[in-house]
């Protein structure tokens, strides 16, 4: 009963119209982004965060969270009908969704997508609305050591998932720790790395950094890429997938719904592991194998659920532990801490307003989509005949107006250029950027932990292996950290980066 009130008092909050407007705004550009190649979810969070700054906290998280998982469902859109993926957890699907399209049955590729999108998301929210509360009371009892324990674990994790070399992405995750640290010290108001200038006495903002790594360094990229865009131009019909097509698509959009949500929750796992591992997973059951990537629905179902599924999981550590288990997270958490609020788990019993009514926009954000996806679709294959000459300058002018609106300070402006032209070059020789934000967003809380930790045990380093969790995670990470020089694992590792890379 407890749960049916605090969804009823979650329904009251996401059904106000601005919460409305604010949850449609998300989704929609959610889709969009998923829809044109070459932005993607982290781009687009970043390019909006500045505008969570005008309204209230609750409309802000809605606005933030529609467009992550409204991202998962226009991806497909893309695979399908171009063959380009719109965001990195929609790789799989084209392999077997653009075979599909050639065949003429887009129609079925892009109804399986969305409606296996909106039973999965349908399901995420269930388990989260179930699992959250319960692992919020337990997470009451961790104390600094364990929360310190953990966001190392999580760092490491995305490190050795992360596609390519492994040195790279953890010296990456050591500068974004550096990067986070400029500004005044948390406990003696002391500065630090700020050279003088009074311009970083209260540190590197996120809204520059994300959008100078993300946003200008995207475009910059894509703007040296010759994207070829095929767009399927027959009249796609038939969306309701046929009796056969369920029946092929049920087992696999099941398994991966329920592969994705719990990858989802992982530290360093997410929606691209998740839509990996599905396909993978439904390729070795299959008792025809050599099907899949000649357009076999079930390459769609699975993968499109599973994508969707950890979307949902993946908000679990971060509202209830206050740990973002990838880079989408940590931008969300950014997004909270803007507005003065510490998700974790004492975020349901302060502000049950705010974490029920995320919850329950969610389930009103997956009607909205299911509503854009399958009704609009020829307006989204109108979209992607938009010239990257006309898209790749207004994203330039409003990462420029977003940065300068969200601090009113042009310094923020060269720090995000900055970035940007940092972010490019790191992509040309190998570094990946999201264990560098990562670790900026995490920094300042793994080094208040650890100072925390070592003030209540005087000192002794010990008290990071004598409590039990603690322990567990720094094992974990010591023998990930291990792995690459094993033969074995290094070569385990390099598939999974790889597949996630495809």
């Amino acid at each position: 009963m407890d749960v049916l009130v605090n969804v009823s008092h979650g329904l009251g909050v996401a059904l106000q119209p601005v919460n409305l407007l604010y949850c449609f705004i998300g989704v929609f550009i959610g889709t969009l982004v998923g829809v044109l190649p070459g932005i993607g979810p982290i781009s687009a969070m970043s390019l909006l965060l500045p505008v969570t700054l005008s309204g209230t906290p609750e409309s802000g998280i809605i606005m933030m969270a529609g467009i992550y998982y409204g991202s998962m469902y226009g991806g497909s859109t893309t695979s399908i009908l171009v063959n380009i993926p719109g965001e990195a957890a929609s790789v799989v699907t084209c392999l077997d969704g653009h075979q599909m399209a050639k065949q003429g049955r887009a129609g079925p590729a892009l109804g399986i997508s969305a409606l296996g999108s909106f039973i999965a998301g349908t399901f995420s929210l269930i388990a989260l609305m179930l699992i959250a509360p319960s692992l919020a009371s337990v997470a009451v009892a961790f104390g600094p050591a364990e929360y310190f324990s953990l966001m190392v674990l999580g760092l490491v994790v995305l490190t050795f998932l992360t596609q390519g070399s492994m040195a790279k992405a953890l010296l990456m995750a050591c500068i974004g720790v550096v990067l986070g640290l400029i500004g005044l010290d948390s406990i003696n108001a002391m500065p630090r790395l700020t050279f003088g200038r009074l311009e970083l006495i209260d540190g590197i903002g996120l809204v520059p950094v994300v959008m100078g790594l993300f946003g200008v360094a995207e475009v910059l990229i894509n703007i040296e890429q010759v994207i070829k865009r095929d767009v399927i131009s027959a009249k796609i019909s038939h969306l309701l997938p046929s009796k056969a097509d369920w029946k092929a698509s049920a087992g696999p959009m099941g398994r991966g719904t329920i592969l994705g949500f719990f990858l989802g929750i992982l530290p360093g796992g997410g929606a691209v592991v998740a839509s990996f591992g599905s396909y993978a997973l439904e390729k070795r059951l299959s008792k025809t194998p050599e099907r899949f990537g000649k357009g076999a629905i079930e390459g769609v179902a699975g993968p499109e659920a599973a994508n969707n599924a950890a979307a949902g999981g993946a908000f679990i550590p971060l509202l209830t532990l206050g740990i973002p288990p990838n880079v989408v997270m940590a931008l969300l958490l950014g997004a909270f801490v803007i507005h003065g609020l510490q998700p974790g788990p004492l975020l349901i019993t302060q502000n049950p307003g705010l974490f029920w009514g995320i919850i329950a926009s969610m389930y009103i954000g997956n009607v909205m989509l299911l509503i854009l996806n399958l009704p609009l679709i020829g307006m989204w294959v109108q979209l992607l005949k938009l010239p990257y000459n006309v898209l790749f300058p207004m994203i330039l002018l409003f990462t420029i107006v977003g940065v300068y609106c969200s601090s009113n300070n042009v310094f923020d402006v060269y720090v995000m250029v900055g970035f940007g032209v940092i972010g490019y070059l790191m992509r040309k020789f190998g570094y990946e950027p999201a264990p560098l934000v990562l670790a900026f967003v995490l920094g300042p809380l793994m080094e208040n932990n650890l100072r925390k930790s070592l003030i209540l045990s005087q000192g002794d380093l010990m008290t990071f292996v004598q409590r039990p969790i603690s322990a567990v995670c720094l094992a974990v990470a010591a023998i990930l950290l291990i792995a690459p020089l094993l033969p074995a694992l290094r070569k385990k590792r390099e598939l999974v980066a790889l597949d996630e890379g495809a």
